[in-house]
């Protein structure tokens, strides 16, 4: 009998152990006595005519907020929340929360033009409540900034994941379309409650399978699981795909015979998923196929695929990342591709570029084409995978990022019509490895739904439904997710430095390394350094890439004396004695950023150690791991990188500062053949 009591417990405890599944939709009971007496008063009944999705959404969470069953009501009463759609002035999307008296009676409405504007509403209130905030007098009405806000998955057909580090993809092809996995749901839900409305179901380096039969059949069933929360399917195509799969001998896109093939696949593909967002295409660049094969145009061959999708309202999401093997600075290249076809894409294309001109480093410049192409509409690429911030090992809060980008130049958010993310999700049953990665794929959502909102309230937003309300939690974690960004800058590519990672794979550091078979893809070619100085000039000394950007820009930052310190290293090649705007040399600037950076790392140690017992065990005791192989890493950065530029600048390392604990050789001779992520 004790054994059967034992055993029943330790079902109990698994059962409802936080393994971080339920990612920021918790819906546990308000631990607030006064504000769960105001919530109850407020919310006795519902009376809806919205959805079946946003009706069963909005009473799952209330029961499990409340702790008790909400009646459905025909009519009013006092207390009553009243979900419906009503005409409105906010689009399709937006929503109206109005607390109101009508007819002598309390009654808070939630409405909208839509079924999908209804249902960003009901999120929007059980965030109130999961946040604990007052109901009582709400006058609330929103609408998302950007009308195009997408995650892309890099997701192959065997289910790996490139640049993935949470485990497999969420996407089963082998059992779709005749096993929806609860997993498909639930990550519906999670998109909808931050607003994202479209996913691309696979990798940018694109399968031609992908346009098959079998898998067109397998994405339609995640289509229809997905439609119910207001969220298109898109797809990843392959250039090549009409020989591949099509039988021609040609992907020309002004050949007549392979217009015709992309005009019958698309229409086949709209059969298979009516409402079908559009295809994402990679094109010429890193080996991938393109117009360029045939001496055509990134314009020609976007408008080829936007002229199959227009009869059915799709659209074309040509990537902008592009470089080719040249003696020309890379951070150029797109920039030179792109500007001069501005205005040759047709309307329903949408050039698709990174936040940065290089690829997606803990610190870039705003690429330059952002402002440049007026009569072209951009979509913005962030990656919330953290292929350069450590993986998911490293607790990295990258909403500070997105704003540098978002507030940066023209300013960014008013150049953008749309917004997409390299998707951080995999099968870990916390769905992005690391428990605080969550929160980029939640900062992302926000963002898209409304650039002009702070890193600190997205922080607050997300650390409140995920973990605890606990004034002690939230004002110690918050100040963790803010510096963390920042932490991993300094003690990876602090001043500048950009793309000093492991071959590859891009795991730990390698400024060193220069085998690779083209220039641009060795670490050496971004650093330059030797003894003279470090540094890649982008000046009209050098590549010139400076003259890319609008001129009160490129006048701040061509001198290196007023230009920031933290681009100096970007923009600007300089001797290790250079004079810092902290007094400091440059060789003593950057050691004193390594060391910050592995100190900052330890802080984090400290402070997620002084909140224990106000979170719970299992989530306590995963990032207290996760943080232990973060300091590890980052002395392991501050060590490699130091010990390496050391042999150029014949400079000490500070007086009494911690010495590395091997030789540069070691560092050098460290080998991560199946480091995770690296698919291809």
């Amino acid at each position: 009998m004790k054994k059967l009591l034992l055993l029943v417990c330790l079902i109990t405890s698994i059962a409802h152990a936080e393994d971080g599944y339920r990612l920021w939709l918790r819906y546990d009971l308000v631990d607030n006595p006064r504000l769960l007496a105001e919530y109850r008063s407020s919310i006795t009944g519902l009376q809806s005519t919205a959805s079946e999705t946003a009706t069963k959404e909005l009473l799952q969470g209330l029961q499990g907020l409340l702790g008790k069953k909400i009646p459905l009501l025909t009519t009013p009463q006092e207390g009553t929340l009243v979900v419906r759609t009503s005409p409105t002035t906010l689009g399709d999307e937006g929503y109206i929360i109005r607390t109101e008296t009508i007819a002598g009676k309390h009654i808070t409405q939630i409405t909208a033009n839509t079924d999908r504007g209804v249902l960003y509403g009901v999120f929007y209130f059980l965030r109130l409540i999961q946040t604990q905030q007052s109901i009582q007098k709400l006058a609330i009405s929103s609408s998302p900034a950007l009308p195009y806000r997408i995650l892309d998955h890099w997701d192959n057909l065997n289910r790996t994941v490139e640049r993935g580090y949470a485990g497999f993809s969420i996407w089963n092809w082998h059992t779709l379309p005749g096993y929806i996995d609860q997993r498909y749901i639930d990550y519906a839900r999670a998109n909808a409650s931050i607003g994202i409305n479209g996913t691309v179901l696979n990798n940018v380096n694109a399968s031609p399978l992908i346009l098959t039969p079998d898998y067109l059949e397998k994405a339609a069933a995640v289509a229809q699981t997905l439609r119910p929360y207001g969220i298109k399917v898109y797809l990843s195509v392959n250039f090549s795909s009409p020989i591949a799969i099509g039988g021609l001998k040609t992907a020309d896109p002004l050949d007549p015979a392979v217009q015709d093939w992309w005009k019958k696949k698309t229409d086949e593909v709209y059969r298979y998923i009516p409402d079908f967002g559009g295809f994402l295409v990679k094109a010429n660049s890193e080996g991938q196929p393109g117009p360029q094969n045939y001496g055509r145009t990134h314009a020609d061959g976007a408008n080829m695929l936007a002229d199959a999708l227009a009869p059915h309202k799709g659209i074309v999401i040509w990537r902008a990342f592009v470089y080719s093997e040249t003696h020309e600075d890379r951070a150029k290249q797109a920039y030179n591709e792109f500007k001069p076809l501005d205005g040759q894409f047709h309307k329903n294309v949408w050039v698709q570029v990174k936040n940065g001109p290089i690829d997606f480093q803990p610190r870039e410049p705003y690429h330059p084409l952002f402002g440049a192409m007026p009569q072209t509409p951009l979509m913005l690429e962030f990656q919330l995978t953290q292929e350069y911030l450590g993986f998911a090992t490293h607790l990295a809060y990258l909403a500070p990022l997105f704003k540098e980008c978002l507030d940066a130049g023209p300013p960014v958010a008013s150049t953008i019509t749309g917004m997409a993310g390299v998707a951080n999700i995999g099968t870990d049953r916390n769905w992005c490895g690391h428990p605080f990665a969550q929160s980029n794929w939640y900062a992302f959502g926000r963002l898209a739904w409304n650039p002009k909102l702070s890193s600190a309230e997205i922080a607050d937003e997300w650390l409140r439904q995920t973990f605890t309300n606990n004034p002690g939690f939230i004002d110690t974690v918050k100040k963790i997710m803010l510096t963390s960004r920042e932490a991993i800058v300094d003690y990876m590519t602090p001043l500048g430095l950009h793309h000093i990672m492991g071959y590859g794979h891009h795991y730990g550091p390698a400024p060193w390394y220069d085998k690779a078979s083209r220039a641009d893809w060795n670490p050496v070619y971004f650093h330059k350094a030797d003894s003279a100085g470090i540094g890649f000039d982008r000046t009209a000394t050098g590549s010139d890439a400076l003259s890319q950007y609008p001129p009160a820009i490129r006048a701040q930052w061509e001198d290196p004396k007023n230009c920031p310190d933290i681009w100096l290293l970007w923009f600007h090649r300089v001797p290790w004695g250079w004079k810092m705007h902290t007094g400091r040399t440059l060789w003593d600037e950057l050691c004193h950023r390594y060391y910050t950076g592995v100190d900052s790392v330890r802080a984090m140690q400290k402070a997620w150690a002084s909140v224990k017992g106000k979170v719970d065990e299992e989530r306590a005791h995963q990032v207290e791991m996760l943080l232990n192989i973060q300091e590890k890493e980052a002395v392991w950065w501050r060590d490699a990188c130091l010990l390496y530029f050391g042999t150029f600048s014949h400079m000490p390392l500070p007086e009494k500062a911690e010495q590395p604990a091997h030789t540069l050789d070691y560092y050098k001779k460290l080998q991560f053949p199946n480091a995770p992520g690296t698919s291809r």
